[in-house]
């Protein structure tokens, strides 16, 4: 029995996933496919724009009877065509049609490194919060073991007579706390686990280890989904002015092969007509359309506007949130030296009162209290380790970098 359960926990072991994994694992997803989806959308919509300004080739072929033929209407006739339509200058929309799309593919782009950049900030901020209650899970385990052994120590004063029923119940109180603490931790825990289940989309256990590397901030830097948002903004501009140049002149060629095959009843009709060449250059201006076109603009400017006026806001807030996580990262760092006097303290205290308990100097409570210091002691020095690399993330995501670079 005991060697299956070392297979077992030899083979979770062997399975367990390290940061690195986790952030890969949710990198691909449903909701990652969906944003590549979205730039390939965009891609093929170029594509098409790009198409549709190159020549135009169009094949053709007629058949006609009529009851009563003329000179211009023959008894049947078979007409086969080609035509070739180029548009030379069209005021400008081309280029400003291709640029609004090259914006907006690029956008989709810096979608996607923000929705990545958003995963790995949660998986990380999962594992390490993971890591903090697992220690929080550790810690109380130990004290209720501690707590155990002295009530059955007490168990035996009570016999002996050596001591109260109270000093005791005290001890049985303090367990059935420590253990309703444990259980409303490891359903924390569970919960986290699950909630990287749903971003890696697999049952998935946790190894140690991991940690972020130290950030180096660059405040002149944005992060992805800043700058989708002025891809975007610079878009429905570029489309806006795509949009005003209809009001441009417009130049052409049109050319258009005719074949006919005219078969008259009456031979006088017949013209020996067999094949004709159209060419054509077309030009033409939209001098006055009531406004439609200055009214389509607007529309679109006003978008352009309401963009912008978001971009600026983002951006700022993006600002203030660096500076913010900057200032967080500085606080923990001293949390954690705050937490290493606490714990040092905490043991001394623990070992003090230890050694008087057992020599009946200090009653029941003082020694539960020291006991209870030092093992939240412990785990508040590894809540602020761990809560440290989750900072550390936050500066790097609210500095534009992408995440999973800096994981070791």
């Amino acid at each position: 029995m005991k060697k299956l359960s070392l297979i077992i926990l030899s083979s979770l072991y062997l399975h367990s996933e390290n940061l690195n994994e986790l952030i890969n694992y949710s990198m691909q997803n449903q909701l990652i496919n969906s944003v590549k989806y979205n730039i390939e959308i965009s891609q093929n919509k170029y594509k098409s724009i790009q198409n549709s300004y190159l020549p135009n080739i169009t094949i053709g072929t007629t058949y006609s009877n009529t009851d009563n033929e003329t000179i211009s209407t023959p008894k049947s006739s078979l007409i086969s065509y080609a035509n070739i339509n180029y548009t030379l200058y069209d005021g400008g929309a081309k280029g400003l049609l291709y640029n609004s799309y090259e914006s907006t593919i690029k956008s989709t782009k810096e979608n996607l490194n923000s929705t990545k950049n958003n995963i790995a900030l949660q998986v990380i901020n999962h594992y390490f919060s993971y890591q903090s209650l697992l220690s929080q899970k550790k810690a109380k385990q130990k004290e209720i073991e501690q707590l155990n052994a002295q009530y059955d120590r007490l168990k035996r004063f009570l016999k002996a007579g050596i001591t109260t029923s109270d000093e005791v119940d005290k001890i049985i109180s303090r367990v059935q706390t420590a253990n309703v603490i444990l259980h409303e931790t490891e359903l924390s825990i569970q919960t986290i686990l699950h909630n990287l289940q749903y971003l890696t989309e697999k049952e998935i256990t946790i190894t140690t280890g991991s940690t972020i590397d130290e950030p180096v901030v660059q405040t002149n830097n944005l992060r992805a989904d800043i700058k989708a948002l002025e891809f975007s903004m610079d878009s429905i501009l570029k489309s806006a002015k795509a949009i005003k140049s209809k009001n441009h002149p417009i130049i052409s060629l049109d050319n258009t092969y005719y074949n006919y095959q005219l078969d008259y009843d009456n031979t006088t009709y017949n013209n020996n007509l067999e094949n004709q060449n159209i060419f054509k250059l077309n030009f033409s201006w939209n001098l006055y359309d009531f406004g439609k076109i200055s009214s389509e603009y607007q529309s679109i400017y006003k978008q352009y506007q309401s963009l912008k006026s978001k971009y600026e806001y983002e951006k700022n807030k993006a600002s203030v949130d660096l500076k913010l996580s900057i200032k967080a990262y500085e606080i923990a760092k001293l949390k954690i030296a705050s937490a290493l006097a606490s714990l040092k303290a905490a043991n001394s205290t623990y070992e003090t009162i230890q050694s008087k308990y057992q020599n009946g100097l200090v009653d029941n409570i003082a020694y539960l209290e020291a006991l209870s210091e030092k093992y939240n002691a412990s785990s508040q020095l590894k809540k602020a380790e761990y809560d440290l690399e989750i900072k550390k993330a936050n500066i790097i995501y609210h500095s534009g970098k992408n995440l999973w670079e800096y994981i070791k």
